[in-house]
């Protein structure tokens, strides 16, 4: 599948799909972030996004799945800017290691941030010792 023919089902799945959490809350998704969600960093310390990333592609249905999943775990996402939790993200974890990040901004309103598994066992542990979401 080419490039373009998955930046179209990003499009259309998502950009063009009212996509709601379990829990009624409307996430907004946009054509852009479909570099940021499936390219991958050549250096994680430039973060420049250079790669397009085949294992991520093979995953773009599990993003609303994954926030459609009543069971999964949900916690507090971290903010790299203030170096601390920020009750307005929310890290949803499904599949032991698959993550979807949103940021809520306003009742039952939300928009994606990102998604990726998680493949350090020590990123994944900070993940699951963050705080509950909701509690």
């Amino acid at each position: 599948m080419t490039e373009e023919a998955l930046r179209e089902i990003w499009r259309v799945e998502y950009c063009e799909t009212d996509i709601q959490t379990f829990d009624g809350i409307l996430v907004q998704f946009y054509s852009n972030m479909f570099d940021h969600c499936f390219y991958e960093s050549a250096n994680r310390f430039k973060k420049d996004k250079s790669i397009l990333s085949y294992n991520r592609l093979e995953k773009i249905y599990w993003i609303k799945e994954a926030l459609r999943d009543p069971d999964a775990v949900l916690k507090v996402g971290w903010d790299a800017q203030s170096k601390s939790y920020n009750n307005s993200r929310r890290v949803t974890l499904v599949k032991g290691n698959y993550i979807v990040v949103i940021i809520i901004f306003g009742s039952k309103k939300a928009r994606f941030i990102t998604a990726y598994e998680v493949d350090d066992e020590q990123n994944l542990g900070k993940i699951l010792e963050s705080p509950d979401f909701g509690k």
